[in-house]
């Protein structure tokens, strides 16, 4: 569907599902097609702002749903920069949403966050916008305030709750993991973290996930104990989800219905700070959709030691492995007295960057690309799907870390200097970009950028393009092909190859991005890059040994859900019938599967994460082509 269908039939909905007032014009909350204008006379329109006291607190870019919708991405972050020099000068800058109806994207440009994509799609409520604008403006600092060494005054519970602060506060991160041995008060640590979080109006709403019943009750009673009249939920006599508490304790299963019922309209936003209890492993399937709905700081506590917490929980919290924020093991805890002692048990985690041989491959690793939906049986990782392995998360984690850690850097000695990451495809492009922002968010997502010719406003004064040439940031370029040759930046002092080249001419054409000195004049160069004497090329695929020159963690299964073993089931069938020339039954499979998709919970994050592909799946004509 186009621009305008896109909007009436998706955007509109969910705006108003979110409690706005969707119209043209001053009168409604969500003002469509708001106009800029600028000192010359000319305008610009807004899709959408949305709209509190005469003041815009944020700013919607719509695309059409067959476009992705990080490709307004930039145009989104200038029309909240126009809005703010020219309509509201005097007031705050605002927040930024960019979407194509299936997939919504909130950045928080002014506070220093990457931009995220909000998987649920929903939208915040007038209230939830009026509060984060309001937040912003008052927040104090989390580092700075002190703890309340009555509920957590041990010195390793303060450190956890420093660390979480600096990582939060500092460093830019939105999640944290905690490895608290048991009975070292990881409660009363998440209690004194949510009472200096208010304190310094960092958080309002808390949600403390538990998977009993009696965790619950237990929480529920540390709260109350240790925090001054908190407005806690559940109470005795509440029969449905109440939207005026300030502390919540749920078990995931509650959650969850809450979350897909949505009797009561709960934004993603509607939680500033989630705390999982206990972040086993083997609930990942329960509590990981609700970590995936709500777009708030999230804390893991666990007491499983670092080493046998399995690989997929640092992911969950953006954690290298094996290096939680903080821990307080069990040998330290006996250390200092306050626990008995207790055996370690190592695992080897991690993924060879030259790939990896399904023959070797250790549970963990079979189970990555199982959770990634590749079947590890069915893959050649030494030249088949190739795609695949471009999007595997570790090796492309270690591909960004080389770069930061040995790519040349500005005269501040931490910042890379201007870079180009040659990448396989536009999903590799963007995958990189996003691990970038989530490996490094201090830089506020304006690191790096994915310029392509498919993007919108790459080219032209103020392009992307532009940017990268001319601006201090951003600092790498995610290439596919349009940077690879003709482009004439004297600047660039890295170049990363993150694919193979097996074309002789432009693997040397693609060289020569960095062999462009300075300009003489030492006056005339950028403030970014006043030296260059070398340049410095990352190789990841072999490129010059191909081309013969010689330049100086814990074990476990993941679990598939019976729908999705009673579809592959008739998929197969269906399959095989028509190898059989069996039409009928083909058919009545066919039927099935398609009945199957239409009953898919359409409240559930995890199908609204996948809605574009799902689209497709939804017509007729998709299933009618079939055979």
């Amino acid at each position: 569907m186009d621009e305008a269908q896109t909007r009436k039939e998706i955007i509109d909905p969910a705006m108003i599902l979110a409690g706005w007032k969707v119209g043209d014009g001053p009168k409604f909350s969500a003002w469509a097609e708001f106009p800029i204008n600028f000192p010359d006379g000319s305008k610009n329109y807004v899709d959408y702002c949305l709209m509190h006291e005469g003041q815009v607190y944020a700013v919607v870019e719509a695309k059409k749903s067959i476009r992705g919708a990080e490709q307004g991405r930039e145009q989104a972050r200038q029309y909240a920069h126009d809005v703010h020099a020219h309509f509201q000068p005097n007031g705050p800058m605002p927040f930024i949403f960019y979407t194509n109806g299936h997939e919504l994207y909130f950045w928080d440009e002014e506070g220093g966050y990457p931009s995220r994509k909000i998987k649920s799609g929903n939208y915040p409520t007038p209230e939830d916008i009026q509060y984060m604008m309001w937040k912003k403006l008052n927040q104090g600092s989390m580092v700075d305030t002190p703890i309340d060494k009555s509920i957590a005054g041990r010195y390793y519970q303060i450190g956890a709750i420093r660390a979480i602060g600096e990582r939060f506060e500092q460093a830019k991160h939105r999640e944290a993991l905690l490895v608290m041995a048991t009975g070292t008060g990881k409660t009363r640590t998440a209690t004194a973290l949510v009472d200096i979080m208010q304190k310094s109006k960092w958080a309002k709403r808390i949600l403390f996930l538990v998977d009993r019943i009696a965790l619950q009750e237990q929480a529920l009673s540390a709260f109350k104990e240790h925090l001054d009249n908190p407005s806690t939920y559940p109470n005795p006599g509440d029969q449905k989800f109440s939207l005026d508490r300030r502390v919540y304790v749920e078990t995931y299963h509650s959650m969850l219905g809450v979350i897909q019922k949505q009797e009561n309209y709960v934004s993603p936003f509607f939680f500033d700070l989630i705390i999982i209890d206990e972040c086993h492993r083997s609930l990942f399937n329960t509590f990981g959709e609700i970590i995936d709905y709500f777009d708030a700081f999230k804390v893991g506590l666990t007491a499983t030691p670092k080493s046998k917490v399995h690989a997929s929980s640092y992911k969950l919290f953006n954690c290298p492995p094996k290096m939680p924020t903080y821990e307080y093991s069990y040998p330290k805890a006996v250390s200092d007295t306050f626990l008995n002692d207790y055996k370690v048990w190592k695992v080897r985690t991690g993924v060879q960057i030259n790939g990896l041989q399904v023959d070797s491959m250790d549970e963990d690793e079979r189970e990555e690309l199982i959770l990634q939906g590749i079947n590890p049986d069915e893959i050649n990782f030494e030249g088949k799907d190739l795609e695949k392995l471009f999007s595997n998360k570790d090796t492309n984690r270690k591909i960004l870390m080389q770069l930061m850690e040995k790519g040349i850097k500005d005269e501040s000695g931490t910042t890379p200097g201007k870079t180009i990451v040659f990448c396989a495809s536009i999903n590799h492009a963007e995958s990189m970009k996003k691990l970038l922002d989530e490996m490094y968010p201090h830089y506020g997502g304006r690191l790096g950028e994915v310029i392509t010719s498919s993007m919108e406003r790459v080219y032209g004064k103020g392009g992307l393009l532009d940017q990268f040439k001319n601006h201090e940031f951003p600092r790498i370029a995610f290439s596919v092909d349009m940077l690879d040759t003709g482009i004439d930046v004297r600047e660039i002092v890295n170049l990363v190859f993150a694919k193979p080249v097996r074309s002789w001419i432009k693997f040397h054409q693609m060289i020569g991005r960095g062999t462009r000195v300075l300009e003489e004049n030492y006056s005339s160069r950028k403030s970014w890059c006043r030296e260059k004497d070398q340049f410095l090329i990352i190789d990841c695929w072999e490129n010059f040994e191909f081309f013969k020159e010689n330049p100086t963690a814990s074990t476990g299964k993941a679990t598939i859900p019976k729908p999705v073993k009673l579809f592959r089931v008739r998929l197969e069938r269906m399959k095989a019938s028509l190898k059989a020339s069996d039409q009928a039954t083909a058919k009545r499979m066919r039927t099935q599967l398609q009945e199957q998709v239409k009953l898919l919970p359409h409240n559930s994050v995890t199908i609204q994460d996948n809605a574009s592909t799902l689209q497709r799946v939804k017509d007729n004509q998709f299933w009618e082509g079939l055979f």
